[in-house]
């Protein structure tokens, strides 16, 4: 029988985890309270659309320096330094929410530097996982690893939501309480083994990452689903437009909105851990992004809000099984001497699919209105997912999530 918390049985993942789940929960807080905050203030949804570039930016700016600190410096140093970056940040926003002057391009500012520290932050820790636990246990590291991100979905979003409730500063402040836990815990862990960059720096290494990728076409397809998938149709950056002008359900309601998917998220993974997907990785994997788009088109169109909360839990769960595909995928096709080069690409795929999908939403929102925009993207994500099928038959043939060869 499969044992569903194999990778816990190891005390620095176990630190690892919680440490991860702090920092996505602090994250969705900033990103709530900030969200809504700003949108209050100036109902201009293309601000939206800003929040979500200008955290974008930087990774793809910095692509080739991320993924080869990852590779050539402690995953673990890094990770903790990002995160102290990012406690530094929520501490500045909430010193311009007690000013009593919240500009948003300031805010703005401060989310620069907030999406730098995630640049380095992101394929650091998504490489450390591995490192942490053995190869038996990699799948079920992953994800869990994925679990824990979908888990501060939940929390975070009606966390924020309560929080700002009480007033900004207070989610702002607990937000950096979270992330200063976060980084203690994970300086924590002891150093773990890692097959470290012996080669000098030349373009050839920095561009590794970029070379790896391409070579290896299950994994370029799997990542470059997900980005065309979920950048046409992505909706969470207009969750704000739903719970404020459509549904009319307030802070505590967009709290719900976003906490929506990752409870369909998690009982996703509470199913995957319990029943692993060892047949036919890649048709799933195609089929789920279909219903991806499907689940999309059905929130955009609702004025329901109980039929908008299911149709973002459904959402959630069929993201969930793409995404831990995708994860595994990733993580146990790349040798560990270019893991965090692969995954600062990743992160660039994840920040564009992210990221730029907030702001795209945000952008074509503002003319074509939220309806037209979630539901125009929904359809776009199903007909991605039946282009990608032919575009990779090597995904489609996949059968299982394990490469033998590593």
């Amino acid at each position: 029988m499969t044992d569903r918390f194999a990778a816990f049985r190891h005390k620095a993942y176990s630190r690892y985890f919680v440490s991860r789940f702090l920092t996505s929960l602090a994250a969705q807080i900033v990103s709530v309270a900030v969200g809504w905050q700003i949108y209050d203030e100036t109902q201009n949804a293309a601000l939206l659309g800003w929040i979500g570039l200008v955290q974008f930016l930087p990774a793809l700016v910095l692509v080739v320096v991320t993924g080869v600190t990852a590779d050539r410096f402690g995953r673990r140093n890094v990770m903790g330094l990002a995160v102290f970056v990012e406690m530094a940040c929520a501490a500045a926003i909430l010193a311009i929410a007690l000013s009593g002057r919240f500009d948003p391009y300031i805010v703005l500012g401060v989310l620069t530097v907030f999406g730098i520290a995630r640049a380095f932050y992101s394929p650091a820790s998504s490489s450390l996982a591995v490192n942490l636990v053995p190869k038996e246990d990699f799948a079920n590291a992953v994800g869990w690893v994925t679990a824990s991100w979908q888990l501060a979905s939940i929390a975070g979003p009606v966390l924020g939501g309560l929080l700002y409730g009480l007033g900004g500063p207070v989610a702002y402040s607990a937000a950096a309480l979270l992330f200063l836990t976060s980084g203690a815990m994970v300086l924590s862990i002891p150093k773990p083994p890692q097959r470290g960059v012996r080669e000098p720096t030349t373009l050839s290494t920095l561009l590794g990452g970029f070379s790896y990728v391409w070579r290896q076409k299950v994994v370029l397809g799997a990542i470059s689903l997900d980005l065309f998938a979920v950048l046409l149709g992505g909706a969470v950056a207009l969750l704000p437009v739903y719970a404020r002008d459509i549904l009319e359900l307030g802070p505590s309601g967009l709290g719900l909105l976003r906490a929506a998917p990752g409870i369909g998220a998690v009982a996703m993974i509470a199913l995957i851990t319990a029943f692993p997907i060892r047949d036919h990785a890649g048709i799933i994997l195609f089929v789920t992004v279909g219903l991806f788009g499907l689940a999309t088109m059905v929130f955009g169109a609702s004025t329901l809000a109980w039929l908008s909360i299911v149709a973002l839990a459904l959402v959630g769960a069929f993201d969930m099984v793409s995404v831990y595909i995708r994860e595994v995928l990733l993580q146990l096709w790349t040798p560990d001497n270019v893991r965090g080069r692969v995954n600062a690409v990743n992160s660039v795929f994840l920040g564009a699919s992210n990221e730029l999908g907030e702001a795209r939403a945000g952008f074509m929102a503002h003319s074509l209105g939220a309806v037209f925009t979630v539901v125009a993207g929904g359809a776009a994500a199903i007909g991605v997912a039946a282009a990608w099928a032919f575009l990779f038959p090597a995904i489609r043939k996949t059968r299982q999530l394990h490469n033998e060869d590593l």
